[in-house]
C-alpha cells in the first residue's frame, strides 16, 4: 500500500509530520490521549489545531509488533474516512521515522 504521508516520533511520545494525498497537503500531529477512556483513541490527529480524528494501538497478528490504525475525517478528505496504519517508513534507518500506510479496506 502507499504511503500518504510520513511522521517522526518525538521526545513526548507524539509524532509530527506530514499527509499527503493527491488533494491535501497538510501538517499533522498525533498526540497521546493522556485521559483516554473507554475506546477513545489512544492519540488525537491535529492539523492546524483542528482535530481530524483518532489513533488506536493495535499488535499485529502476524508480527506481534504494535502499529497505530489511525481515522481521519475532514471535508477535504470526502465523505468517507481515511484510514492508515502507523507503520514502519520503508528504507529507513531512523528507528523514530514513521509512514502513514493507506489501508482502504478499513
Amino acid at each position: 500500500m502507499p504511503a500518504i504521508g510520513h511522521v517522526t516520533r518525538q521526545s513526548d511520545g507524539s509524532f509530527k509530520g506530514m499527509l499527503r494525498t493527491l488533494s491535501v497537503s497538510a501538517d499533522i500531529q498525533l498526540v497521546p490521549n493522556r485521559s483516554k477512556m473507554g475506546d477513545q483513541p489512544d492519540y488525537r490527529v491535529f492539523a492546524s489545531g483542528v482535530e481530524l480524528g483518532g489513533g488506536w494501538i493495535r499488535t499485529s497478528e502476524i508480527s506481534g509488533n504494535d502499529y497505530i490504525r489511525v481515522s481521519i475525517s475532514a471535508p477535504e478528505l470526502g465523505n468517507r474516512p481515511l484510514f492508515a496504519n502507523l507503520g514502519r517508513a520503508a528504507g529507513q534507518d531512523d528507528d523514530d521515522t514513521f509512514a502513514l500506510i493507506w489501508n482502504p479496506a478499513n
